[in-house]
């Protein structure tokens, strides 16, 4: 099966989000049974490239401003009517969700979602991006998404559509992270204030330096994005440089050992549809403390059973008691740890890819039917046009 999809985020471009990471981990699992191009916006320095059996093809200009992200949209329709596909998978993406591809392709569309943010993009740039993804959202009728949560919203907005609750996932080298002696807090994600709550970050860790009489442990901040150097500025300005190291982009085991050996990861996105580093905090045997927001109590197992403490939506003091509570306390976090790596089994890669390999099969498969059926209803009418108007006995 030829599948173009329309990934939206390459996973080597600084500051990309869980959607890349989750277009790659199941792209490179179902690659060899399936011709797999994946279309990403341009960036500074994208080139196409082949890796593990898929062809990641930036569209547009590479400025690394905005303008990439826009006129990715811009150009998916003539990308979608030019190359040749049996099914189509769109990946949701800012600033207004949707591509519209559906109006490009008589073959099969799968709009795997987790991000349906357009609201809160309107509030940032004062557009109408809302308004855009609500007129885009009736051409669509398959839906992936990435939580329960997510899947209830889909549904309310598209009444009648297929919508399938698939998540992300976590690799498995998490599992082998072996926790030492705390040595720090973990901040891991985009370094975007509006959506991962960046300001929000450091409001926390100045309250818990305040709690603790001004001893507080380093606060790691990893990651990339659009707002690293308003988060300098903002923690020079609170008297906090010294107490911050900003490490950029880390993957692999040194994430997840950096996961392991934190007091605790911090959190605090004002937005979630799935929230990966809840995951990965506690696949690593890492505490979590975060906002209590979108799907976070579904995805990390609130039941007071895992290293995951949410609290009440931008309550800063009561994040900051959390955070001094897990500093002071350790042998708290030490309970939990293994019972949030148990948790953490049931998000699995090779299962998620399985699954939704299943997804696109099924969606090829009911077109096909489909059209069989149509094609049959009119060979009966051909051979027996009283047929047409339901005159026929």
């Amino acid at each position: 099966m030829r599948i173009l999809h329309l990934a939206y985020e390459d996973p080597l471009q600084p500051g990309s989000g869980g959607g890349s990471i989750r277009a790659r981990e199941i792209n490179r699992r179902i690659a060899g049974r399936h011709e797999i191009t994946a279309l990403v916006a341009g960036y500074p320095g994208a080139k196409p490239r082949v890796e593990d059996g898929i062809r990641w093809v930036p569209v547009g200009p590479r400025t690394g401003a905005k303008i990439d992200r826009l006129a990715y949209f811009a150009l998916l329709g003539l990308e979608v009517v030019r190359r040749p596909h049996d099914l189509v998978v769109e990946e949701f993406g800012a600033p207004f969700s949707v591509g519209l591809s559906p109006l490009f392709t008589k073959k099969p569309v799968v709009a795997s979602v987790q991000w349906l943010f357009a609201s809160q993009m309107r509030e940032k740039y004062r557009l109408p991006f809302d308004r855009v993804e609500g007129y885009g959202l009736r051409f669509y009728s398959d839906f992936i998404a990435v939580s329960d949560w997510l899947a209830r919203d889909l549904r309310a907005r598209r009444p009648g559509a297929h919508v399938e609750t698939i998540p992300n996932g976590v690799e498995e080298i998490a599992y082998e992270a072996e926790a030492t002696t705390p040595k720090h807090l973990l901040f891991v994600g985009r370094l975007d204030i509006a959506h991962k709550g960046g300001d929000f970050l450091l409001e926390i860790l100045a309250r818990v330096r305040r709690l603790r009489g001004g001893r507080v442990p380093p606060l790691v901040i990893v990651g990339d994005g659009p707002d690293r150097g308003t988060m300098e500025r903002q923690a020079r300005q609170m008297g906090l440089s010294q107490s911050v190291e900003f490490r950029g982009r880390v993957e692999g085991p040194e994430k997840y050992r950096l996961i392991a050996d934190a007091h605790a990861v911090l959190m605090p996105s004002r937005h979630e549809t799935f929230g990966m580093v809840a995951v990965e905090s506690l696949a690593a045997g890492g505490s979590l403390v975060a906002f209590d927001v979108g799907p976070l109590r579904e995805v990390a197992g609130i039941d007071g059973t895992t290293g995951a403490r949410l609290v009440p939506p931008f309550d800063l003091d009561a994040f900051a008691r959390e955070v001094v509570g897990l500093i002071d306390v350790p042998r708290s976090a030490r309970r939990l740890r293994e019972a949030g790596r148990r948790w953490a089994r049931r998000y699995d890669w090779d299962e998620i890819a399985a699954r939704q390999e299943k997804h696109y099969l099924r969606a090829v498969e009911q077109l096909s039917e489909h059209r069989r059926t149509k094609n049959r209803h009119l060979e009966g009418v051909l051979h027996d046009p009283a047929r047409a108007d339901g005159r026929a006995e």
